[in-house]
């Protein structure tokens, strides 16, 4: 296939139109949501860059139009992130705004280029433990970013994040800010309290709002974002300087790099909420590609998938990408009409949205099921989070990888050996034509259900039709890790929300911890669907299809 034909098919087409058309008062009312929730979001996130909060409201606004338009799922929310905060500082510590927005400029073109070469679907071998590992490190540099806002205290020089966040804890020792503390701890306060008692309830933008009231009200010496502009720039390329794109063209690479992953992650995740969504790898990286050539030109930061907006879409009823591009002309609305007041709001108070943010990022429970179900993948969560934090978040995905496949291996290894295997009744071709006769088929995962080949197990499984009951068998899994686990249980819940009801059969003792601390098997087992050998699975899903009157008794 030459690039010109890859990149034709690349862009938004009819089904997509129609796609809009479907439930537009929904996805506008989702549209809405997203943006309530994103505003104070967007304005922290520029303000911790270092650009500013218009240049947060400026990439809201245009990557999270152009990556709804080009992207290639139908719920992502784009626009900046705490991750890619986190890439930015010591860009805009080294060459400024203008090297931020070049960086902006190149990684879109580097993000085209790996949609156009097809680059997309590897992002499908990150094992979980790697990604569980990143978003805790990243959670950990964002809560520490925050720090000197928090405390209302210039931000001290330094490149570490550690040692920026205790100079400004000796800071504040010697010249207390309490207002500034007291707001940061209050916003965020009030964020994780709402999301536990009414998730649904846009708390960040409630506290903000409340800090701004407090403030005016008591008089209170804070600073504040300042003045905004009314509108968005007029498109510039003033800021590119040929000469120094030699020399940003490594974090050029860095930030695509996570966009990408961060983008196809989110979409993967948006997969997972809604049933029968499916996004297309190769276009998201061409529709974030886009957006980050965008963004820079209005002044803004560069761009990814955000996945706290993202999940919120979906909550909220988003059916289509009209929700995501709604989202971002309702805040470019609030510009025009409000920019004053957003002006007014205290830094402290973004800095304890973003603190809020990132104790949220860190999904305890995830954390907690990979370390009961693998040491080794609990060490590959840690050394990817303490990577995070003391090297570039690219080297700490790498770090991951590296660890993970050489554990991996490790795996495969001791799990093989050579044994002779007595060919039992229900390998007989016909007997499973006979089986597939009664809405029956059962199904023998060989190898290794691990995280490089646990995707395609669910792509084949989930196009299973015209049955109904599936029989796992799982006694010829030679190993299982987190991620396999994980998928397993996503295609079980898959095919029960069509109606196939899943019986499971010879699953091992050594693969019991994993698939026991990740919730796989309990509502099977629960439902007496769970058997020690493959014959008895399919005496009960005889007898269940009788008792239904699906087959008739003979």
């Amino acid at each position: 296939m030459s690039a010109v034909t890859r990149l034709a098919r690349l862009l938004p087409g009819r089904v997509d139109l129609a796609t809009i058309r479907r439930s537009p008062g929904r996805d506008l009312l989702a549209g809405l949501t997203v943006a309530i929730v994103a505003l104070p979001l967007a304005l922290g996130f520029g303000v911790a860059s270092g650009l500013g909060a218009a240049a947060g409201l400026a990439t809201a606004i245009v990557a999270g139009a152009v990556a709804a338009v080009f992207g290639g799922s139908d719920l992502q929310v784009s626009g900046p992130t705490g991750a890619m905060t986190v890439v930015l500082v010591p860009i805009m510590l080294r060459f400024g705004p203008d090297g931020v927005l070049t960086v902006g400029l190149l990684a879109g073109l580097l993000l085209i280029g790996l949609a156009v070469t097809g680059a997309g679907r590897y992002v499908r071998y990150v094992p979980a433990p790697v990604v569980e590992g990143f978003t805790a490190g990243i959670a950990a540099v964002i809560f520490l970013q925050q720090v000197p806002a928090a405390l209302g205290v210039p931000t001290p020089e330094g490149e570490k994040v550690v040692v920026v966040a205790w100079r400004a804890v000796l800071e504040f020792a010697h010249r207390p800010n309490w207002p500034a503390l007291a707001l940061a701890c209050g916003v965020a306060a009030v964020m994780l309290a709402g999301a536990r008692w009414r998730p649904a309830i846009p708390f960040s933008l409630l506290a903000v709002a409340g800090a701004v009231v407090v403030t005016h009200l008591a008089r209170l010496d804070v600073t504040r974002i300042g003045a905004l502009p009314a509108t968005l720039p007029v498109p510039s390329l003033d800021f590119l300087n040929p000469a120094t794109v030699p020399a940003l063209l490594p974090s050029a690479v860095a930030v695509a790099a996570l966009a990408a992953l961060e983008s196809l992650l989110s979409a993967t995740v948006a997969d997972g909420m809604r049933v029968g969504s499916r996004h297309d790898p190769d276009r998201e990286l061409f529709g974030q590609g886009l957006a980050n050539l965008a963004a820079p030109l209005f002044g803004g930061v560069p761009a990814t998938a955000a996945i706290a907006r993202t999940a919120v879409n979906v909550r909220s009823g988003a059916r289509s990408r009209l929700a995501a591009l709604s989202h971002a002309a309702i805040l470019a609305v609030i510009i025009l009409a409000a920019a004053p007041v957003v002006a007014a709001i205290p830094l402290a108070a973004l800095a304890g949205v973003l603190l809020a943010t990132a104790v949220r990022m860190v999904e305890v429970g995830s954390l907690a099921a990979i370390g009961k179900a693998s040491r080794s993948e609990a060490l590959i969560a840690a050394l990817t989070a303490a990577a995070t934090l003391a090297l570039d978040l690219v080297a700490a995905v790498i770090c991951g990888l590296v660890v993970a496949g050489a554990l991996a291996l490790r795996k495969i290894a001791q799990a093989a050996r050579i044994e002779e295997v007595p060919l039992a009744t229900g390998d007989h071709s016909a007997a499973e034509h006979a089986l597939l006769a009664e809405h029956i088929v059962a199904y023998r995962i060989d190898g290794p259900l691990f995280f490089a080949a646990a995707h395609r197990f669910l792509l084949e499984l989930t196009e299973v039709s015209d049955v109904k009951v599936v029989i796992l068998r799982l006694s010829r899994i030679t190993t299982v890790d987190t991620t396999g686990a994980l998928v397993l249980k996503d295609i079980i819940e898959r095919l029960e929300h069509r109606g196939i009801t899943v019986y499971a059969s010879g699953a091992r003792p050594a693969h019991t911890r994993a698939l026991t601390a990740l919730n796989v098997l309990d509502r099977l087992d629960e439902a007496g669907r769970v058997f020690p050998s493959t014959p008895e699975a399919i005496a009960a899903a005889r007898a269940y299809l009788h008792q239904t009157g699906t087959l008739k008794p003979v």
